[in-house]
């Protein structure tokens, strides 16, 4: 049985970590590579790197960050963030990245995803997909810029874009991101049924607790965790001792 995973995620600005609610009023909560250097020796399974700035002229400051913390860091790296051509994704992976993450491209051009996957292989590709829940309850799918997309359901177009070639999925619940209310499991649970590859969950983490439910009782392979590394005492090793005592399949720690 594949162990459950823990992904710290930093989103990346300037250059710098940062960290708001709902992907806005963001802190400044430190320099990346020393962020990826403590999640490595904590046992770190991934990190997830988001690039909020993603224009063109700072594409050099993501290279770079990403080269030096492939070159401190034994765990793997996603990163994302204005990934818009095939271009994008090979200069990505050469500078350290093991897998790249697409998300408004693919909803502007679905076939760039089965593009990436046919030419890296599908292992490289992740599709990050945000969502946000209406005044009637029902999920849709949002854009970069926090608006939904028309007639985009997040379990249809989850199962759309893995047919497509995406290796993996990260289902973030915007209008829950870094409120620390805890994921929704109801959705994340529905895309896990719908899907035949990983789905990460994201957007909302609170306590350790959150992280047990996301993989008891929605069933995720992995869970992204930003707000409560950043902003209180808990780390990596303290999740992992809880979710081995609460029964959960992860990697000990060495």
């Amino acid at each position: 049985m594949l162990r459950k995973r823990i992904i710290p995620s930093l989103l990346l600005k300037e250059g710098r970590c940062v960290k708001g609610v709902k992907f806005k009023d963001h802190r400044d909560v430190g320099n990346p590579v020393t962020a990826a250097k403590i999640y490595d020796a904590q046992g770190a399974d991934e990190l997830l790197f988001l690039d909020i700035t993603a224009s063109r002229e700072k594409r050099d400051t993501l290279f770079h960050v990403v080269g030096k913390t492939a070159e401190n860091c034994f765990m793997p790296l996603t990163v994302g963030g204005g990934v818009k051509t095939l271009e994008d994704i090979r200069c990505l992976l050469l500078a350290g990245a093991d897998k790249v993450l697409i998300n408004t491209s693919a909803l502007g051009d679905p076939e760039f995803i089965r593009q990436g996957a046919n030419q890296f292989g599908d292992q490289c590709i992740v599709v990050g997909i945000d969502f946000v829940r209406g005044k009637d309850g029902r999920a849709e799918v949002i854009s970069h810029v926090g608006e939904p997309v028309l007639e985009k359901d997040p379990v249809k177009w989850a199962r759309y874009v893995t047919g497509l070639g995406a290796g993996e999925i990260v289902l973030t619940a915007f209008d829950r991101e870094g409120t620390r209310e805890g994921y929704d499991l109801e959705l994340t649970q529905s895309v896990v049924d719908a899907v035949p590859v990983p789905v990460i969950a994201a957007g909302g983490a609170g306590s350790l607790q959150d992280l047990a439910d996301a993989f008891q009782k929605a069933n995720v392979s992995a869970v992204s965790v930003g707000s409560i590394f950043h902003f209180t005492d808990q780390s990596v090793i303290k999740a992992r001792a809880f979710l081995k005592t609460a029964g959960v399949n992860v990697r000990p720690y060495l």
